[in-house]
């Protein structure tokens, strides 16, 4: 392909590490001036190319990247909005295209998770039946760790380490308040249908009576005998009880323990679960309760940054950009795994056609029998996802995360109008 330029965007959730893909996307085009001529990057995903709100990301040095490389959040700006089928809305095409015609665009990078691969799909199906010289690659990330195709997503092993931090320092604060009245904790993580962040609070426990004695997950239907059971029996033997909570844990019949609200297209906002699930063990048990709810802080702790998960969202950047300029459209750079012990991994292309919209679920051979812990085969899976650290600078005892004003690229195209 003739050299052009490039487009990158963020989409959906953020996560500790998404900027450090969006460095190494961008560094690895600037090695490529053959092949790239400007790389911008679109304001606030998909959104942005349909506004042409799009900056230039020439300006960032390479002491700029280093810096962006260690900050949480998404620089460039996410949204949740799912693009129409091309059929449905030709409309919505025509403007993405013209928007790719007046800034030269032939390569598309979407960072984002399994609605982004949908998106991946859509546009290029779109360019090839207008004819349009696009390369569009899917660049993995997504704390709830269900993408298809890669043994896991940049973005994970880092909310991953947070809670399991958390739980074990909660864990330490339980014991020391242990009393004969009993006392339960209930930590609740993200995780709408896929139970991975809550199954890596395991990692906190180094035996049977260390916190988390009970992991509640999407995966398995809630049931409140046998888990009140569970909990009766810890507090017996220990005098406390730890209990992490995934926000989409679902009733025997489907309904949701939770939910928040609903917006006009019908998405569930999720948060409650685990105060329900204290309140229900205070109610029906007796004892004494709190519960916490990490939300943003999961997926935005860059203090607390996997380097495995740092290398990794570093790593499918720089396979995207390379994957654009070979030609390979329509696909996403999934990580394999090569073994556990000690952790080896690679960057291979994954067809995004087949991936998009699947979600990976917990399998059951990682649930505990009673479907309320982990197995061993879990924790081998996870551990070395969580594994180093990456300290960020820090100034006046506060991470020094830096903040980037870039120019934003001149509109040549009428204000869209949906």
């Amino acid at each position: 392909m003739k050299k052009a330029n490039l487009l990158y965007a963020q989409s959906g959730g953020v996560t500790a590490v998404i900027n450090a893909t969006a460095a190494s996307v961008i560094d690895a085009a600037r090695r490529r001036p053959d092949a790239v001529g400007r790389v911008l990057a679109a304001r606030h995903g998909i959104v942005g190319v349909l506004g042409e709100d799009l900056v230039d990301t020439a300006p960032l040095s390479a002491m700029d990247l280093e810096r962006l490389s260690h900050t949480p959040g998404g620089t460039f700006g996410s949204c949740r909005f799912d693009i129409d089928a091309p059929d449905t809305n030709p409309a919505q095409y025509d403007r993405l295209f013209d928007v790719f015609a007046a800034h030269g665009i032939g390569y598309f990078l979407y960072n984002g998770g399994n609605g982004s691969m949908d998106a991946v799909v859509k546009v290029s199906l779109a360019a090839r039946r207008r004819g349009y010289p696009l390369v569009c690659i899917g660049v993995p990330k997504t704390v709830d760790n269900d993408l298809e195709g890669t043994d896991c997503s940049p973005g994970f092993g880092s909310a991953a380490k947070y809670a399991a931090a958390a739980m074990l320092e909660a864990g330490l604060d339980l014991v020391s308040m242990a009393s004969r009245v009993g006392r339960a904790f209930v930590l609740e993580v993200m995780g709408r249908n896929a139970g991975w962040i809550a199954a890596a609070t395991a990692l906190a426990s180094r035996g049977d009576d260390e916190p988390p004695h009970i992991i509640l997950m999407p995966e398995v239907p809630f049931d409140e005998a046998p888990f009140l059971a569970a909990v009766e029996a810890t507090v017996a033997r220990l005098g406390y009880c730890a209990i992490t909570v995934s926000e989409g844990i679902r009733r025997a019949d489907g309904t949701l323990l939770m939910e928040q609200s609903k917006d006009a297209k019908g998405h569930i906002q999720l948060g409650g679960a685990g105060q329900c699930v204290a309140r229900l063990v205070s109610r029906r048990l007796g004892y004494k309760h709190h519960w916490a709810i990490p939300d943003y802080l999961q997926r935005a702790a860059g203090h607390l940054v996997s380097a495995t998960d740092y290398a990794q969202a570093r790593a499918v950047g720089h396979a995207a950009v390379e994957y654009a300029i070979a030609g390979r459209d329509r696909v996403m750079p999934g990580i394999r795994r090569v073994v556990d012990v000690p952790y080896r991994w690679t960057v291979e292309p994954v067809d995004a056609s087949a991936i998009a919209n699947f979600e990976r679920r917990v399998p059951a051979s990682f649930i505990r029998a009673d479907g309320l812990h982990v197995t061993e085969a879990a924790r081998r899976y996870l551990r070395p996802l969580i594994e180093g650290e990456l300290s960020p600078p820090f100034s006046g005892g506060l991470p020094d995360y830096p903040r980037f004003v870039l120019p934003a690229v001149a509109r040549v195209l009428p204000p869209y109008r949906p």
